[in-house]
């Protein structure tokens, strides 16, 4: 019999591991690895488009705008300079002309990049650079100077500069990262021989050009320098001085500057010079200035102060010795100036070489009274004695039947109050008061050549009148220029200036012969100026100075002046001389005479002059005085 059924339990299966919680969801969504792969890729075209965009607008749309200015920052436009000119003397002796010559540079910077990339050691290379710049260049450099520049932190510098071309081309062949640039070097072979005149020129950075700075480097420079070429070229990173090799294009080429042939004669002008600096440190001068003319030309043979400068040592000299005092520093010239009156007495027929004065010791002139250099009372003097003893009164005297109308024209005529032009730069036309701010009292002043002023070379023009018949030519220092074509253009001779009639000139040249006369009681006051064998005119000048405590004229100091003409018989030339206030103590320093008469020694030999036939004697005071 079948029975219940009886229930059995089945086996549990074994109990499943709980469920681990789901991560939270990041709020913004980044969190979820799939989210960050589909932004990235977003991004990546985001910016591949944009770099595409920008590719497309460089390459295409600003393509030519960006070359070109790449273009300009390594092409560099460079002048050309223009060979500089010579400055000769009349002989065609150089005073002044240019050599090339190199400024060699470096870039350390340069010097390390490719002594690392060859695996060689840089600062082993800088030592072998400044050695043999050393061998090479000799006491032009200094080594341990030179290291101290290939070891510093620049990245481009100077080493050295005015370095003779070859010895440049052979350093640069051994160390290629030495660089040159052309320079242009100023040479003067006569030093301070007519320095003056010449002047000074150097080589300006700013300009990559030689310029020039005094004299007639400076007042002619655009004429010496002539017209500056050009060059394009390409130039280093970072820097517009180094040049890369072989980049040199569109060369325009420079045009030389023209020589200039001055009238000056250096073997003159070096004689000159050394016995006014003799004289002037005799006598104790605070300085002195001398001209030498050509009496019928006008032109300057030499021209010379007694502090000249020298242009090889440019920086040395001081700034007072580079003014060329001759044409810029007027003075007052006592009695030289006492020709004018003589020339307009004789001009104007109010007397003649014998005429006699009857000349006291003193004159009143508005409110001053003036006499002569020594006391005396009233005594005759022929015209010819009122001149050969510089007597004051009597040149008053004279002057006052001139009148002040007709001696003010007479001033103007011999050229005074105005600039000679002769050619040089910082000329000073000197002073003359106008004839309408003339009082009482200038009448007494102008005559004996006080209360007007002149340079050196104004006075000695005076003196060129008249020893030229009566026609003043106006001086000059340039006789000619030469192009770069070597076409010579002579200088054109100034217009003269009609002064006073020849038979006046010849007349005034004999009349002052009496100032270097040496005979009993009838002496001059300058015979030391006389030359054995040759007729000699000229005169004398004491004009007192300004004393500055004052503002009167001083007792003490004073300017001692000659102006003469060699020979008075038939005039070749004219020597004006000034000193400034000499020392007294000596009778060479109360007079220039003593100098005129060495400088016309000089010349007289040098240009060989004809002697003089014998003078007859001339009459100071009147013999039946």
């Amino acid at each position: 019999m079948q029975g219940p059924t009886r229930r059995t339990s089945r086996p549990r299966p074994a109990s499943r591991p709980a469920r681990a919680a789901a991560p939270k969801r990041n709020p913004n969504g980044m969190g979820d690895h799939r989210v960050r792969v589909v932004l990235g890729r977003a991004f990546l075209v985001v910016a591949l488009v944009a770099a595409g965009l920008r590719l497309v607008q460089v390459q295409g749309f600003e393509a030519e705008a960006l070359s070109q200015k790449s273009l300009k920052q390594r092409v560099t436009v460079q002048n050309i300079p223009g060979q500089r000119g010579s400055i000769m003397d009349r002989d065609g002796n150089l005073l002044a002309f240019s050599v090339e010559a190199k400024a060699l540079y470096a870039l350390p910077q340069l010097i390390i990049e490719e002594q690392r990339k060859a695996g060689k050691d840089p600062d082993e290379r800088k030592r072998n650079i400044a050695a043999y710049m050393k061998q090479v260049l000799g006491d032009q450099v200094d080594e341990q100077e030179l290291l101290r520049k290939l070891f510093s932190d620049s990245k481009w510098l100077y080493l050295v500069d005015r370095v003779e071309p070859a010895k440049a081309r052979m350093i640069r062949e051994k160390f290629r990262e030495i660089g040159a640039e052309y320079r242009q070097i100023r040479q003067y072979p006569s030093g301070k021989v007519g320095a003056d005149i010449v002047g000074y020129a150097n080589w300006r950075m700013e300009e990559r050009k030689a310029a020039g700075l005094e004299g007639l480097e400076t007042y002619k420079n655009s004429l010496l320098s002539g017209k500056d070429g050009r060059r394009v070229v390409d130039t280093a990173a970072g820097s517009a001085d180094v040049t890369i090799p072989g980049s040199e294009r569109e060369v325009e080429p420079a045009t030389p500057g023209s020589d200039l042939q001055l009238t000056i004669d250096t073997d003159l002008q070096f004689t000159v010079q050394n016995m006014l600096t003799d004289y002037v440190q005799r006598v104790e001068a605070k300085g002195g200035s001398a001209v030498v003319l050509d009496a019928r030309t006008g032109e300057v043979m030499a021209l010379a102060d007694d502090k000249p400068f020298d242009p090889n040592n440019f920086a040395d000299s001081k700034p007072e010795q580079r003014n060329n005092r001759a044409v810029t520093s007027p003075f007052e010239p006592g009695s030289v100036n006492k020709i004018v009156t003589a020339a307009t007495a004789i001009e104007l027929g109010l007397a003649t070489p014998q005429t006699v004065l009857s000349v006291p010791g003193s004159i009143k002139v508005a409110d001053r009274e003036i006499s002569d250099a020594w006391n005396h009372g009233t005594i005759p003097m022929t015209f010819t004695g009122v001149l050969g003893k510089s007597s004051n009164v009597g040149t008053l005297m004279m002057a006052q039947q001139i009148g002040q109308d007709r001696f003010a024209e007479m001033l103007s005529k011999f050229g005074l109050g105005e600039r000679t032009r002769l050619g040089l730069a910082g000329e000073t036309s000197g002073r003359v008061p106008p004839r309408s701010q003339w009082s009482g009292s200038t009448f007494g002043n102008l005559p004996i050549g006080q209360g007007l002023s002149m340079t050196v070379v104004q006075m000695a023009g005076m003196y060129q009148a008249i020893a030229n018949d009566g026609l003043r030519i106006p001086p000059r220092v340039i006789k000619a220029e030469i192009g770069p074509d070597k076409v010579r253009k002579e200088e054109p001779r100034p217009e003269g200036v009609r002064v006073v009639s020849p038979e006046t000139a010849r007349t005034v040249r004999d009349m002052m012969r009496a100032v270097v006369q040496d005979l009993p009681g009838q002496r001059g006051t300058g015979p030391a100026a006389a030359l054995p064998g040759y007729q000699i005119t000229g005169k004398t000048g004491t004009a007192q100075q300004v004393d500055p405590n004052c503002g009167c004229y001083s007792n003490s100091s004073y300017w001692i002046t000659f102006a003469g003409i060699l020979p008075a018989d038939k005039p070749r030339y004219v020597i004006g001389i000034m000193l400034d206030a000499p020392k007294a103590g000596t009778s060479e320093a109360t007079s220039a005479a003593p100098l005129f008469h060495d400088m016309a020694d000089y010349v007289a030999q040098r240009y060989r002059v004809p002697l003089s036939p014998p003078a007859p004697a001339l009459e100071l005071l009147p013999k039946n005085s």
